[in-house]
């Protein structure tokens, strides 16, 4: 079943939507990106003559009540933007009177699932090298069923729009679907639009295809760096992971971040991307500062030549030049991680610079999607978020997705 086939007056629909937004000390939200995300679908609901059971969760409680993680702090938020009063309900496993009473147009959020350790399912306060483990866990998984069952009892309805934690088997986002048959579960707008921007850069590639991937370690991104390897014609490495690649080939790198333990895994790459007929562009010269932080003393120098005492922070004006030539003419784009340090204004310009060049490529015709919270990060803080084909609300996701990973939060609604 497809949201656009399914007719929601009189249902009651629950939805996993992703409210996890960031929070300042005073309970009031940062950045409501993830909120305005699943308003399409929200609104589609209710204008529908539907109503609304909303579940998310917001942080790491680790199965125990937070205050400071609550989704009561977002209420008011949430209600402005559906333009209609949210009811909120302070735990999520108690409320049958509320959704038994529910009426077209009228909307319930649902507390915190992770007050409760059955919505990740894992066991807490038990070491996993404990030999009672295995059954604590087989415990879980069973207490998770029903967890996830009592949540589907609240509606007539199932819609995941939550594509940031797509990739979690947690009991909101794939358990709860074995409780609505197939004409009674579906993914939501931006579900959907997330599953096909991921299907136009994977599947529906048109050449040249060129890939930035950024951070800070290699380790944490060798498995999509592999699989993408097999579907790039470029694949640009950038950001701190550059200096692990350096340091390889036997560069001086000073005090910038490596991972001696991958040095190996870093010519491995370099020799998969020759065997593939792949163009792997590395820096030549970073700007390196003598402290991690934006008022630095900075220079200019070879990134295979930096002094001891200083850090590779950003791209240098080579690199960048040498980046930006690599995106030119792309036809697909894929951008996750930054080019240096982007959150210090003095060591923005290497991202920028990747951030202009995919904007101008998209310009004259090419597919971008842009993923990761430091991507995204990077896009609106340069105000180039209206110049790219598509922003992904998903880190985790999207990068098990490009991975070539199965999602269990789509699996479950599609029978995969």
């Amino acid at each position: 079943m497809t949201i656009n086939d399914y007719k929601f007056a009189g249902k009651k629909a629950i939805v996993r939507v992703d409210f996890n937004v960031p929070l300042d000390e005073n309970g009031k939200i940062t950045d409501d990106t993830r909120i305005r995300g699943a308003l399409p679908t929200l609104k589609k609901v209710l204008e529908e003559g539907g109503s609304l059971i909303l579940m998310s969760h917001m942080g790491k409680p680790k199965g125990k009540v937070n205050p400071k993680m609550s989704l009561s702090q977002i209420v008011d938020a949430v209600s402005e933007k559906l333009g209609t009063p949210v009811v909120f309900v302070d735990d999520c496993q108690k409320a049958d009177t509320q959704a038994a009473a529910l009426k077209p147009g009228e909307v319930l959020l649902l507390e915190n699932l992770r007050f409760y350790p059955e919505e990740e399912g894992k066991p807490v306060g038990i070491d996993k090298a404990d030999p009672a483990y295995d059954e604590a866990k087989k415990a879980m998984k069973a207490s998770q069923k029903d967890f996830a069952k009592h949540l589907a009892s609240y509606a007539d309805c199932y819609i995941n729009d939550a594509f940031g934690t797509a990739h979690r088997k947690h009991a909101s986002t794939a358990v709860i679907a074995d409780y609505f048959d197939a004409d009674n579960k579906m993914l939501g707008l931006l579900m959907e639009k997330e599953v096909q921007a991921v299907d136009n850069v994977l599947s529906n590639i048109k050449r040249p295809f060129v890939a930035i991937m950024g951070g800070s370690k290699v380790s944490s991104k060798i498995g999509i760096i592999e699989n993408l390897l097999g579907k790039v014609d470029k694949l640009i490495l950038c950001g701190g992971m550059t200096y692990t690649f350096m340091k390889a080939h036997g560069g001086n790198i000073g005090n910038s971040i490596v991972e001696l333990d991958k040095l190996d895994v870093a010519l491995g790459v370099e020799d998969m991307a020759k065997k593939n007929g792949v163009e792997l562009v590395l820096g030549v010269d970073s700007v390196v500062g003598d402290k991690f932080a934006n008022d630095a003393n900075s220079q200019i120098c070879p990134s295979m030549a930096i002094p001891e005492g200083w850090e590779g922070l950003d791209a240098g004006p080579e690199t960048r030049k040498k980046f930006a030539d690599a995106i030119k003419g792309a036809k697909t784009i894929l951008w996750n991680g930054p080019a240096g340090v982007f959150e210090f204004d003095n060591f923005a310009a290497g991202s920028k610079a990747v951030a202009d060049a995919i904007a101008e490529a998209t310009n004259e015709g090419a597919f971008s999607l842009i993923g990761g919270g430091d991507s995204v990060a990077c896009i609106n803080k340069f105000g180039l978020a209206d110049q790219v084909s598509y922003i992904s609300t998903g880190g985790g996701a999207l990068l098990e997705a490009i991975e070539g990973k199965v999602l269990p939060g789509i699996a479950a609604i599609k029978g995969e």
